[in-house]
């Protein structure tokens, strides 16, 4: 029996080095790559309301628009910046397009009218009201005579 040993460059051959590279491609957002297109958002509950929380760092109140349709809350934002520069007979032009847009399902037992955002430190806070739970009403029976 013959054994053919072959040797690949730091453990690894170039299909490797290939399959590696477009199986991190696809997992971008999930690295944590694709952060600043889909911003990370905590929500929590407490008696009164919802509170969700999204980091926006690097956008102002101004870039970022939030809005509530058919018990959908929208949160999106499209921000464009033109970098211009002059050295001697070069002109360096530079322009970046940074844009985001998430969808989160509200429930039914939210007053959509009474939504409010903050936007501070990067940081963008929306508070969701709850609507007020009706108890059910007891009915009282009398003994007929």
């Amino acid at each position: 029996m013959k054994y053919v040993v072959t040797r690949k460059p730091n453990g690894l051959n170039y299909m490797d080095e290939f399959d590696r590279f477009f199986g991190n491609f696809w997992d971008l957002p999930s690295k944590g790559i694709n952060a600043a297109r889909v911003p990370s958002v905590d929500v929590r509950e407490n008696d009164d309301a919802y509170v969700l929380e999204a980091e926006l760092p690097g956008f102002g109140e101004g870039d970022v628009e939030v809005n509530v349709e058919k018990h959908i809350l929208h949160i999106s934002s499209k921000k464009e910046e033109t970098k211009e520069e002059e050295k001697g007979e070069y002109l360096m032009k530079e322009r970046s397009v940074s844009s985001f847009q998430r969808s989160f399902a509200l429930p039914e037992q939210v007053d959509e009218e009474q939504i409010t955002g903050e936007f501070k430190n990067g940081v963008l806070t929306l508070t969701i009201p709850k609507t007020p739970v009706e108890k059910p009403k007891k009915i009282a029976i009398k003994l007929a005579s």
